[in-house]
C-alpha cells in the first residue's frame, strides 16, 4: 500500500524548502506566494536499519523498501473556499491525500515576508482549519439536500444517515474540525464517500530557525501545541534550512555529524516519516530471499490474509498460511533453513495479527 502526504501551509512558511530537502525534487523556493503553483510530487524511500540488517545477512539482488509520497500543495490563503487565490486548486489536490503536514511557521526573519504581516502559528493554523471546514460544510449539505428527500419517505437507514449528517454539520458551524468529532462506525459511514478535508489526520511540522531547533522550539511551538492538544494530531520541529543541508550531503557519515553537531539524532525527514506511521497507525513487515529483500507497509491490526493482500490481490483470495520469523531470531540463525531447524518458524493461519518487523512467507492457491 502506498502512503501519500500532502505538505500544505500559507504561503511563505518553508513548505516547498522541506519538500525539495524530503525528495530531493527542485520545486521552486521563492520568497512570494504560489511559488508552487502546480502540486510537485516527490517519492521518499522510508529508513529502516531492520530491512539493512536483512539485507546484510541474506545479500540478496535487490532491496527494496517501502516508500512515502509527499505531495507539495500550493499555498493557501484567507477565502480559499470560495476560491481565493488558488483555493479550488489546493482543495482538490488535499482530498486525495492520506494524511496531511501542515507546515507551520515558528520562526522570526524579517527578510521573509509573512502573508498575514507577523508570526502567529495559532492564527495561521484557524485560518486554514477555518478554510477546510467552510469547505466541509458546503460538501455535507449538498448530501444533507439528497438525504433528506429519501428520509422524509420513512427510509429508516436515510433517517439514520439524515441524523449522521446533521450532527457532521452542526460540528464544523462551531468551528471544529471533523477528526474531533465523537461519532460511532455507522455515522462516520454516512461521511465516508466525502473524503472530508478536517477528518484527515494531521502533523504539524513546525519550522524553526537553527539555534530553537537544538533546544527543541520556541515559545511559538508551545502555542502551537496548546492549541491542538485536543485534535490527536503530532507535533514535530523542524528547520526546513537545516534539512536542505542534510539533503545536500550524498555521505551517511557526512549526515551523521551533520546531525551531531546540532545535537540531533535523526533528520526531520525521520521525524516525520516516524510520525506518519504512528498517526495512520502504520507498521512494515518484510520478505526476504536470495531474489530481494523488501518491507511492506501495512496497517496496524491487519491478519495475514490482509499483509499477504498488498503484495498481490491473489496472495489474499489463495492464503492458505503464513510463515513467520522473528527478526532476532533471522539475526541470529541467519537463514531461513536455521531458523526452521531450531524450530524457529511459525506456521500461522488466517487469524494471525500481523506484528512489526515480521519476516513473512506466503503459501497460497488460486
Amino acid at each position: 500500500m502506498g502512503l501519500k502526504c500532502g505538505i500544505v501551509g500559507l504561503p511563505n512558511v518553508g513548505k516547498s524548502t522541506l519538500f525539495n530537502a524530503l525528495s530531493n525534487a527542485k520545486a521552486e523556493a521563492a520568497n512570494y506566494p504560489f511559488c508552487t503553483i502546480e502540486p510537485n510530487v516527490g517519492v521518499v524511500t522510508v529508513p529502516d536499519e531492520r530491512l539493512d540488517i536483512l539485507a546484510e545477512i541474506v545479500n540478496p539482488q535487490k532491496v527494496i523498501p517501502t516508500i512515502i509520497e509527499f505531495v507539495d500543495i500550493a499555498g493557501l490563503v484567507k477565502g480559499a473556499s470560495k476560491g481565493e487565490g488558488l483555493g479550488n486548486q489546493f482543495l482538490a489536490n488535499i482530498r486525495e491525500v492520506d494524511a496531511i503536514i501542515h507546515v507551520i511557521r515558528c520562526f522570526e526573519d524579517e527578510n521573509v515576508v509573512h502573508v498575514a504581516g507577523k508570526v502567529d502559528p495559532v492564527a495561521d493554523k484557524e485560518i486554514i482549519d477555518t478554510e477546510l471546514q467552510l469547505r466541509d460544510l458546503e460538501s455535507v449539505e449538498k448530501k444533507l439536500a439528497k438525504v433528506q428527500r429519501a428520509a422524509k419517505s420513512g427510509d429508516a437507514k436515510s433517517k439514520k444517515e439524515l441524523a449522521a449528517l446533521e450532527k457532521v454539520k452542526a460540528h464544523l458551524e462551531q468551528g471544529k474540525n471533523v477528526r474531533t468529532l465523537e461519532a460511532d462506525a455507522e455515522e462516520w459511514e454516512a461521511v465516508a464517500d466525502l473524503f472530508l478535508l478536517t477528518q484527515k489526520p494531521v502533523i504539524y511540522a513546525t519550522n524553526v530557525n537553527e539555534s530553537d531547533l537544538a533546544k527543541g522550539g520556541n515559545e511559538h511551538v508551545e502555542r502551537l501545541k496548546e492549541a491542538v492538544k485536543d485534535e490527536n494530531a503530532q507535533v514535530v520541529v523542524i528547520c526546513a534550512a537545516i534539512e536542505a543541508q542534510i539533503a545536500a550531503l550524498d555521505d551517511a557519515d557526512e549526515r551523521k555529524m551533520f546531525l551531531e553537531e546540532y545535537g540531533l539524532k535523526n533528520s526531520g525527514l525521520d521525524r516525520l516519516i516516524r510520525a506518519s506511521y504512528d498517526l495512520l497507525n502504520l507498521i512494515t513487515y518484510f520478505t526476504a530471499g536470495e531474489k530481494e529483500v523488501r518491507a511492506w507497509t501495512i496497517h496496524r491490526g491487519w491478519k495475514a490474509p490482509q499483509a499477504a493482500g498488498v503484495i498481490h490481490s491473489d496472495f489474499e483470495r489463495g492464503f492458505i498460511k503464513a510463515e513467520v520469523i522473528k527478526l532476532p531470531d533471522y539475526v541470529k540463525y541467519r537463514t531461513e533453513a536455521a531458523c526452521r531447524e531450531a524450530g524457529k518458524i511459525a506456521i500461522e493461519g488466517k487469524e494471525y495479527v500481523v506484528q512489526d518487523g515480521d519476516i513473512m512467507h506466503f503459501r497460497f492457491n488460486v
